[in-house]
């Protein structure tokens, strides 16, 4: 027998007053990505018919920020409880689906986990335990003599016997949408909090002699809520731990230290990786083989070929570097440059919409910006391409084989032909042509008295 469709209602209408925040509770990042679109992303992959999401408190803004997603909308203007969110959703869900019920703020909930979960359903109803050592705040599964479930009590509704129970709800159920929508018809708010609770659905699913099919999840974090910003932060170290974990066993990636490693993005490695504490990788990263990252490092939507090193203390964005390079310490790669093979690009250097050619080298103190470099160029400490006049950027280009002597100030737009020397000190206005050698030829002017004149007391 086929599976009935399925409608996944993710509850993200708190307001999370907890948090102490303007943005909306479910829009705080876990590993660079808020938590409704780590829930959702977990969602789509059970390839539900629909994904329905109840908004409330900051409904815009969350609608705003997955306008693109293929998403059903329902507003819950009263925050009532559990079982009047999931009512919003009800009227655009047909009464054969199966609707799987999730959370916007437990954000690392796996794929696995909830498609066993709906397994579990078949027709009737599954929901996801937990054992917790302090179950403090939680509701706690009851069950019969036979340890079928027959309830859950919420912990403000408990008697000191339930509170003892340390199996608890992790508030992600499946159930049938035609008996679901009765069921929420006749819940009432006659409890401690006021309020319509879904998890009352489960002793009238029992009551309809209809079978409720726990599934015991074996890691806490993976339903860890969050409610204030310390469970967000010892989320994210979970999340890292996790993602640290799988890079290192399936794609081999070497780390100094998992604890201290962060990955809000996407990372592809080769073989024999390594990256030094403390280093932060965003957007989509690709580290091809034999790449070495060192400490206190971002990455952000870049490629770093292979064998290349990036020494400490470095911010690359946007960028691609070829084979065997080296960068840093403390060196930027703003959006736009490209290194070719063998390239280097040393401490202090910041670089911006530049190409830098196959064994061209910036060791040190310079800023490079919208420039095209050949093969072999030198560039001397202290130089920088003066790229802006106020208006508009203008592009300098260097011949392969040029050396830029320190203190060397490139005024764009300008062409340095192949092989052309510059002094150190020089500032160029004009084009130079091929195998010159370029120099300042002002001398210095002395004028006595200068201070003195001038000086306002």
């Amino acid at each position: 027998m086929a599976n009935p469709p399925l409608s996944v209602v993710v509850l993200a209408a708190g307001e999370g007053k907890r948090m102490r925040s303007r943005t909306p509770k479910v829009l705080h990042t876990v590993a660079g990505k808020s938590m409704l679109g780590h829930v959702l992303d977990a969602a789509r992959a059970l390839e539900p018919a629909a994904i329905h999401v109840v908004h409330g408190h900051g409904g815009e803004a969350v609608q705003s920020a997955f306008a693109e997603a293929q998403i059903h909308w329902a507003h819950q203007a009263e925050q009532l409880g559990t079982g009047h969110a999931v009512a919003q959703a009800m009227p655009a869900i047909p009464d054969d689906h199966q609707v799987l019920v999730l959370c916007a703020d437990v954000p690392l909930i796996r794929p696995r986990t909830l498609k066993a979960l709906v397994a579990r359903a078949a027709g009737g109803v599954s929901l996801l335990t937990v054992e917790l050592a302090d179950p403090s705040g939680y509701g706690r599964i009851l069950r019969d003599a036979e340890g079928q479930v027959t309830g859950i009590v919420e912990e403000k509704d408990a008697s000191d016997a339930e509170r003892a129970i340390s199996e608890v709800n992790a508030g992600i159920l499946c159930l049938p949408a035609g008996p679901l929508r009765g069921w929420l018809a006749s819940l009432d708010a006659g409890n401690a909090q006021g309020e319509y609770y879904l998890t009352d659905c489960i002793a009238r699913a029992r009551a309809d002699a209809m079978t409720v099919t726990p599934l015991a999840c074996a890691d806490p974090w993976e339903v860890q809520g969050v409610n204030d910003r310390l469970q967000l932060a010892a989320v994210e170290r979970a999340c890292q731990q996790r993602q640290a974990e799988s890079l290192m066993r399936e794609q081999g990636l070497g780390l100094a230290d998992p604890a201290r490693f962060d990955l809000r993005g996407e990372l592809t490695v080769g073989r024999d990786c390594f990256i030094d504490v403390d280093v932060i990788i965003e957007g989509r990263v690709v580290l091809g083989d034999g790449v070495h990252i060192g400490p206190f490092t971002r990455l952000r939507d870049c490629e770093i070929a292979a064998d290349s090193r990036v020494l400490g203390h470095c911010e690359i964005e946007d960028s691609r570097i070829g084979e065997r390079c080296q960068i840093g310490p403390f060196a930027r790669l703003r959006p736009g440059t490209t290194l070719a093979e063998a390239a280097k690009v040393g401490n202090f250097v910041e670089t911006k919409k530049t190409h830098v050619g196959p064994g061209s080298k910036i060791n040190h103190l310079s800023y490079i910006g919208d420039t095209h470099m050949g093969a072999k160029v030198n560039i001397g400490a202290g130089t920088i391409t003066c790229n802006y006049d106020g208006q508009q950027k203008h592009r300098t280009e260097l011949g392969d084989g040029v050396f830029v002597g320190s203190n060397t100030a490139l005024v764009a737009p300008i062409v340095i032909g192949e092989g052309v020397t510059i002094g150190a000190g020089t500032t160029l206005r004009e084009d130079v042509p091929a195998e010159t050698l370029a120099v300042d030829g002002s001398r210095p002017k002395q004028i006595k008295g200068w201070r003195a004149k001038h000086r306002q007391d």
